[in-house]
């Protein structure tokens, strides 16, 4: 795969791909099982590359090294390897899928709009994953007599990186304003992927599904 071909990508679409390639590794991140050291740091690894080169592309759009790096990225969050050992979650997709098809919205942006109040509503099922994510991949300083505000910190740096490289972390922000109806629907389409329950984190039914999509607004 050669990286100039990507030069001419639009910026947004550019991001919208780091965005994607973040999410992938992210979903198999967020487990409970336990043990699995080597596959975090690998996935550490990887979200810190991403998260730093998809800033420098934005000013660099023809620096071949970051798009490579970038697109090795993608290689490696993609194949499965950040989820050996684990079982992944990819409840954020299935949410983020319904949104693309109602409303056309570019995948990984609807990710990005959705992941947070995800986030959100999950942590508490396990605040030391979330707390170790924000330590090793945000740089946030730990506050051990507080781990759910490491946790918090992270979700909000995660934010700040999504704004950072053009990506939304709302619904609103993604130009989409649904109505009670259309969320239902949504909710109800994604949970049907998984036999009315998604997520290997924390189990997700329609009712969950609403609750993330109306936090997101």
């Amino acid at each position: 795969m050669n990286p100039e071909l990507t030069y001419t990508l639009p910026m947004y679409q550019t991001c919208s791909g780091a965005a994607d390639i973040m999410m992938h590794t992210m979903e198999r991140y967020f487990t409970n099982v336990t043990d699995v050291q080597l596959i975090d740091r690998i996935s550490e690894g990887l979200l810190v590359t991403v998260k730093e080169e998809a800033l420098k592309i934005i000013h660099d759009p023809q620096n071949y090294e970051v798009r490579a790096n970038l697109m090795w990225a993608g290689s490696l969050s993609h194949n499965g390897l950040t989820g050996t050992g684990r079982i992944g979650d990819f409840a954020t997709h299935k949410i983020g899928h319904e949104l693309s098809a109602m409303f056309d919205a570019t995948h990984g942006a609807s990710l990005t709009a959705v992941w947070s109040s995800w986030a959100k509503y999950v942590y508490k099922t396990n605040i030391e994953r979330f707390a170790q994510f924000a330590v090793n991949v945000f740089a946030i300083e730990p506050n051990y007599y507080n781990l759910e505000e490491t946790a918090l910190k992270g979700i909000e740096a995660w934010d700040q990186w999504c704004h950072q490289i053009g990506m939304p972390t709302t619904l609103k922000e993604l130009n989409i304003i649904p109505t009670h109806e259309q969320i239902e629907e949504m909710a109800e389409k994604a949970a049907d992927t998984g036999h009315g329950v998604i997520g290997g984190f924390m189990q997700l039914k329609k009712d969950d599904i609403i609750q993330i999509y109306q936090m997101a607004l």
